[in-house]
């Protein structure tokens, strides 16, 4: 599992600043980047509590959890009920489909994931309950390190390029439009995520 930087920043960057869009972005961030963690649950557990809620309000429930259980692996969260749980401010869903990929970490974790393709790995992610397609992007991006990964269900992302390029609204036509970013789109979501907080977005 990839951590730090992308191995294929720079040549996205590269790519990318050819772009009439990206070439007005990328220069205000010079010495920043995606960074990989490297840790699946953690990221899944963080994408489950980020899920249709802000920012703000996921930082606040994601500081409780860690509080409350200290690691977040599986063996320590399997330590907990589901209420408590839920406590830290999650649903009751979105704790259930926490103990639950914990209950099934070994199934979930133990795979060739370089032996897998973009399709594949999202369609092994979202077997599991409570991750749906936005879920199993994010992890995509900030664990896997996939590099052309462009989330169609993120509002950020929409948001990010309906105030770029004025006269852009569908989520399809936003969807076509980002594909000139291929086959940089993760790098590009960055870069967007960039335009709307100035603190890095990381799951």
């Amino acid at each position: 599992m990839e951590t730090g930087v992308p191995h294929w920043w720079a040549d996205a960057k590269e790519f990318l600043s050819k772009d009439k869009i990206m070439s007005q972005i990328i220069p205000k961030y010079p010495n920043e980047s995606l960074v990989g963690r490297g840790d699946i649950f953690y990221t899944f557990v963080r994408s489950i509590i980020g899920q249709q809620i802000s920012v703000i309000a996921a930082d606040a429930i994601w500081e409780r959890l860690v509080n409350k259980v200290v690691e977040i692996t599986p063996q320590r969260i399997l330590q907990f009920s589901q209420e408590e749980i839920a406590s830290c401010g999650l649903t009751r869903p979105k704790a259930s489909y926490i103990l639950g990929v914990a209950e099934r970490s070994e199934e979930f974790l133990n795979q060739d994931w370089n032996s897998l393709t973009d399709v594949e790995l999202h369609n092994h992610l979202v077997k599991f309950r409570g991750i749906g397609p936005w879920t199993a992007e994010m992890m995509m991006i900030f664990t896997f390190m996939r590099k052309d990964i462009f989330s169609p269900g993120d509002v950020g992302l929409l948001n990010a390029v309906r105030k770029l390029v004025p006269g852009l609204e569908d989520r399809d036509e936003i969807t076509e439009f980002a594909k000139r970013w291929s086959p940089y789109r993760t790098a590009a979501s960055w870069y967007l995520w960039r335009t709307l907080d100035p603190v890095p977005v990381e799951y």
